[in-house]
């Protein structure tokens, strides 16, 4: 069985309100220690995440705009608002939780498997999830750090599903689990039935490596037949 998020992910959420204001996000941020807050509807739907870099926005183009006492003109202003530059400087102005946060958020479920949460935050650059339910209300929210506690798993649990996941077709088959790593040795009937034994091994959530020294009597796999052969 795969570890969902559900078994990693934090419940007690630090989130604000869309209509929060600048003062109580920032004050939040630091009273937290994180560096990003799901923003909330009226019904604990998530709207978008708020994060350091919003609110950073403000004094980056406060910089920008009117450092040495330099205001530029209406229609340069006009212009980063709506060029590339424009969703910093429309944060820039923001002064509520809504009006700063990036929109729409990169969400998960309870149910998704830590490697698929794991992916979408490689995918998107985020250090966080927020965690939903089928409504797209907030129930909880998984970070980098809650998905690295699949690797400390003890090696007891791990040799045990290695050996229920590899069970079928692998009697004689040896499994020890030292920090993680999976050594599988033995003499198996089949060469197919070592090959998927490794498989099916590395796929185990908390498998750092699996090494094998498995033998076989038959190699099946030199009989497979070569469709599109002459």
């Amino acid at each position: 069985m795969r570890t969902t998020v559900e078994n990693v992910m934090t419940t007690d959420v630090a989130a604000v309100n869309k209509d929060a204001s600048f003062h109580t996000v920032a004050e939040l941020l630091i009273k937290e220690g994180v560096s990003g807050l799901p923003v909330l509807d009226d019904d604990n739907r998530v709207l978008g995440v708020v994060s350091e870099a919003d609110l950073l926005a403000k004094e980056e183009f406060k910089e920008r705009y009117y450092g040495d006492d330099y205001r530029p003109p209406l229609r340069a202003r006009i212009r980063h608002t709506a060029g590339s530059e424009g969703s910093g400087y429309r944060k820039s102005l923001g002064e509520t939780a809504g009006a700063l946060m990036t929109s729409p958020a990169h969400l998960t479920t309870a149910d998704a498997p830590v490697v698929s949460a794991a992916r979408l935050m490689d995918r998107h650059g985020v250090k966080r999830l927020p965690v939903v339910d089928a409504e797209g209300r907030l129930i909880g929210i998984v970070s980098r750090r809650d998905l690295i506690k699949v690797f400390l798993r003890s090696d007891k649990d791990i040799e045990q599903q290695v050996r229920e996941a590899v069970r079928a077709g692998t009697a004689g088959l040896d499994v020890t689990v030292t920090d993680g790593v999976v050594t599988l040795s033995g003499t198996l009937a089949e060469h197919s039935h070592a090959i998927t034994a490794v498989r099916l091994a590395e796929n185990i959530d908390g498998v750092v490596a699996v090494y094998d020294t498995i033998a076989w009597k038959h190699d099946d796999i030199v009989d497979l037949p070569v469709w599109g052969g002459a």
